[in-house]
């Protein structure tokens, strides 16, 4: 795992109850406060409060992202693979990178993962399907953005990151094994080895080295030994999930001076 590599703050802005003014100045005060990576989510409803309230869509959001910010990293947390051709999606992530790269590299991470919740399915159209046939699809896509990144003219202008979300064992820690840059879980420090063991055995059979994969997690009950604790395991990228429009500001700059301090 890259234990080399600087602790970077996350925060996602959870799409979900706010009007889209209120995420844009978020936007425009996160970048500024600091923050390393912004995340949306890629769903179509609310995952909590209101089931009908106001939401709005993940890849038009991260294009005017792309546009608005000078810095940060941006992307989903996570991508359904589910809701868009892949080929597309390649295509689609290739624009961000450029939209966003203003005269240098491009900032944008692939984040993505095989889909779960079934309204969004329902209402817009597509198959739910189960939860293996869903992350058979995942592995496919894959491929075929790898692929097609090679093809579109232009290039991306860098080796556009790739996020998975995920802890199965059969699956998706060998999709991480395989595709990965970054792996993205909610695993509990006492949990984290024994995953990363699993993505090793399954590196080896592919014959990939995972000494530059970075390790990602959430801050869900932002708890500081906790984060302590998975840092000690090897969690280098950690997320702040939050809702508007009343943004906590306080806790982002918390966990700003405890990156701080880790990286000192």
């Amino acid at each position: 795992m890259l234990l080399d590599t600087p602790v970077r703050l996350g925060v996602q802005l959870r799409p979900q109850h706010v009007q889209y003014s209120d995420l844009r100045d978020a936007v425009l005060r996160l970048e500024e406060m600091g923050v390393d990576v912004l995340f949306n989510w890629d769903h179509f409803f609310p995952l909590f409060g209101d089931p009908d309230g106001l939401h709005f869509e993940s890849w038009t959001m991260l294009g005017a992202w792309a546009e608005q910010t000078e810095r940060v990293e941006f992307g989903a947390l996570v991508n359904c693979n589910s809701y868009r051709n892949a080929d597309l999606q390649a295509d689609m992530a290739r624009t961000l990178d450029h939209i966003s790269a203003k005269g240098g590299t491009g900032r944008f991470i692939f984040g993505t993962g095989s889909g779960w919740f079934e309204r969004d399915y329902d209402e817009y159209g597509y198959e739910f399907g189960t939860a293996g046939t869903r992350l058979t699809d995942l592995e496919g896509g894959l491929e075929r953005i790898a692929a097609r990144w090679k093809q579109l003219n232009p290039q991306p202008t860098r080796r556009i990151p790739i996020m998975i979300g995920g802890k199965g064992e059969q699956k998706t820690l060998r999709y991480v094994a395989r595709h990965a840059d970054i792996w993205h879980s909610f695993v509990t420090p006492d949990e984290l080895a024994h995953k990363l063991s699993v993505i090793d055995r399954w590196a080896e059979k592919e014959g990939r080295d995972t000494a530059d994969l970075v390790v990602s997690n959430e801050l869900a009950n932002r708890d500081e030994h906790v984060a302590d604790a998975l840092y000690a395991a090897g969690t280098r990228l950690f997320t702040l999930g939050l809702d508007g429009p009343e943004w906590d500001d306080d806790v982002v700059r918390r966990w700003l001076d405890w990156r701080d301090a880790k990286n000192a």
